[in-house]
This record gives C-alpha cells, structure tokens and sequence, in this order.
C-alpha cells in the first residue's frame, strides 16, 4: 500500500507541472531497445519486460529487451554508455553495474556519474537464500554447521563475479565466520539450471529470479535478506529472524539512459514508467517477485544509487573482496 501510495502521489505531483515539451511528445519515433546485463530467465529479465511490454502499448511503438550478459552485468553497461543519448538506447541498471562494479573493478570503463542519467527505480528485491531441495542442510543454522563441518567445499552459485548475489555470499561468509565456493554463472538462468540439477548446493539468488521455482518447488527457500518478509513469501524466513541480525543484502533495478539524454525526455519516460508500476496488475506481479520501492523521482533514484556505492564499497573493502579483471 505504501508503495501505491508513494507511485500515485508522485504521478500526480508530475501531471501538475504541465504538458510535456513538444521534443518529449514527439518521441519515441522509432523503436526502443532496453539493454539487460544478463541472459534470459533472471530477474533483471523478468522485470525488463513488465516494463517493456507496457511502455510500447503506452507508446504505440515497439519496445524491446536486448540481453547481453557477461561480467555480471558490467558489459551491457558499457555497452549502452557508448550508445546515442537520443532515448533509443535504454539499460536496466542493476546493483552490479550501478552500485558493486565502482569499487570491485578499478578499471570500470565507465563512470557512473558521468556516463549515465538516472531515470526511475523499477524495484528493489530481498535476495532468497536457496537449495536444492536433495540438500540436508536446510535451514540457515544448519548451512552454517555444514560449512563449518565442510569448509571450502559448500557450493553457493552467483550470477557472475562482483555480482549480488556473489557479495550476499561474502557478507554472509564474514558474519557467520565460515568459507565456502563461489560458483559464478553467467546470469541467473544458467545458475538455476544447474542449482536444480543439483551441481550446486545453495545460492543468494534474486527473489525476481527465483520466486516461479520456489512456487513450483523445485527449488527450497530458505532465507530472505531484508529486514522485514516479502509480501511473494510470507513463510521464507528473514536472515535476521535465522541468527543474523542486521543482514541486508538487497537486489534493485532501474532504467538509466546515457550521459547526455535529454531531459524531457528522461522526464517522459519517468513519468510513463511511474503510471505502470501503479497498475494494479504490474503491483500483483512485482509483489510475487518481492519488488518493492518502485517509482518516485529521477533524483530520488540518482540518490539512491550514490547511497548504495558508499554502502558496497565498504563491504568489499572490510571482507577483502577481490574479482578477476
């Protein structure tokens, strides 16, 4: 309910400020690509297109999900910051590319500030501490004891080095003093397949991700990592209620455009995007996936992403956290 509430008041708050300059009106004229870091099947996926198939019913012009994976989202980054700021070009920012890579890749190829404008968050997701259901160890006292009774040899899958989920497992590894194997996929799909096949044990997998295997039972929840129980999992206990106060790992997504997007146009989208999320059928599915938080300014996100910066980049730096370059 908050959330609705935040997303309606914002949009009108928007609509008092006058019609959108004649640039804004006009586009988009052609179709528009929104860029995804990782493969199809994960989470930053699923909510792309939500978001897409609405934008082009509200557009009356095609919208469509590019996917290209690689270096846990870092190389579609890299890729829309060199693209036209002309609003062809969108990214699906992640807490990967936005918020880890700055401190865990000192030869980023990109600058956040710089070469990008913050446009609007789309949600911000609890990550669900998963098994395969063959596991024995399935509660998260009870993966602590196998780590300590195994160490070195626990699997947990991430979608890549220097991603979400792969910083979960170390925060996790730091407060329950335990060591374990990171196994980086290429994205969450190919990380699923495997986890359900039972090639690896665990992961901190991204609740957008994970919720249709849970449902289906294919996968075991075991955990969730904000503070307080998604509304999609009503009966996965929080880290914090397992013995582990204060653990916050989170997973967010929003759209960015290039360094010099003009503005009516990153307010047209902001706008636009600010009316989906408030559909009662766009709320239904972001619950299920546990994305809360949606909505709001373009300042309100630019903020939030230098909050997130500060936040990671003293988790890598007290944990020792290295990636391969």
């Amino acid at each position: 309910m908050q959330r609705r509430t935040l997303i309606q008041a914002f949009g009108g708050a928007a609509a008092t400020l006058g019609a959108p300059s004649l640039f804004a009106q006009e586009w988009p004229n052609a179709p528009v690509r929104i860029i995804v870091g990782f493969p199809p099947g994960g989470g930053t996926d699923a909510l792309a297109r939500v978001v897409a198939q609405k934008l082009t019913v509200m557009w009356n012009q095609q919208v469509i999900v590019e996917n290209k994976g690689g270096v846990a989202g870092v190389l579609a980054a890299e890729y829309v910051a060199q693209q036209p700021s002309d609003g062809s070009t969108l990214l699906m920012a992640h807490i990967n590319s936005h918020a880890l890579a700055p401190s865990l890749q000192p030869k980023l190829r990109y600058s956040v500030e710089r070469h990008f404008v913050p446009i609007v968050m789309v949600g911000v997701t609890p990550n669900l501490l998963i098994a395969h259901p063959g596991q024995s160890a399935k509660t998260v006292p009870e993966i602590v004891a196998l780590c300590k009774a195994e160490p070195g040899k626990v699997s947990f899958g991430s979608a890549g080095q220097g991603s979400a989920q792969h910083l979960a497992l170390e925060m996790f590894k730091l407060q329950a003093k335990v060591d374990a194997i990171h196994v980086p996929y290429k994205g969450s799909g190919p990380l699923l397949t495997d986890l359900m096949g039972g090639q690896i044990q665990y992961s901190f997998e991204t609740m957008t991700a994970a919720t249709p295997h849970v449902k289906s039972g294919k996968v075991l929840g075991v955990a969730q990592t904000r503070a307080k129980r998604a509304k999609g999992h009503p009966t996965v206990p929080t880290m914090q209620e397992q013995g582990f106060p204060g653990f916050e790992a989170t997973t967010w997504y929003g759209l960015v455009g290039p360094g010099k997007l003009p503005t009516p146009i990153a307010q047209k989208i902001n706008h636009d995007v600010n009316t989906i999320l408030a559909m009662p059928d766009v709320q239904e599915r972001l619950d299920t996936y546990g994305a809360e938080d949606g909505g709001g300014s373009s300042e309100k996100f630019a903020q939030f992403i230098r909050s997130e910066i500060t936040k990671w980049a003293k988790v890598v730096k007290e944990g020792n956290v290295k990636v391969d370059s």
